[in-house]
C-alpha cells in the first residue's frame, strides 16, 4: 500500500495514512475511505511528515505494528 507520513515522532516507526476509493453498495456514490496504519521502519527521522512510502504488512512487531516501510 502507498501512504502519506503523519507522524515520524516514534524512534523506529510511522504513522501512515492510506486513502482508498470505495463505491457505495446501493446508491454508487463513490467515496475515500482514509486508514491510518503504523509500520516499523529502521531509522524514522529520515522520512518528514508529508513524504509519500510505502507499506507492506509483516509479522506482528508490536500491538500496534504490523506493518514495515518497503525502503
Amino acid at each position: 500500500m502507498k501512504g502519506i507520513v503523519v507522524s515520524n515522532k516514534m524512534t523506529k516507526a510511522l504513522v501512515v495514512m492510506v486513502y482508498r476509493k470505495e463505491k457505495h453498495a446501493i446508491y454508487k456514490k463513490a467515496f475515500q475511505i482514509r486508514k491510518k496504519y503504523h509500520a516499523a521502519c529502521s531509522d524514522s527521522h529520515k522520512f518528514k511528515p508529508g513524504m509519500e512510502v510505502e507499506i507492506i504488512s509483516c509479522a506482528p512487531v508490536s500491538k500496534t505494528i504490523a506493518f514495515k516501510v518497503v525502503e
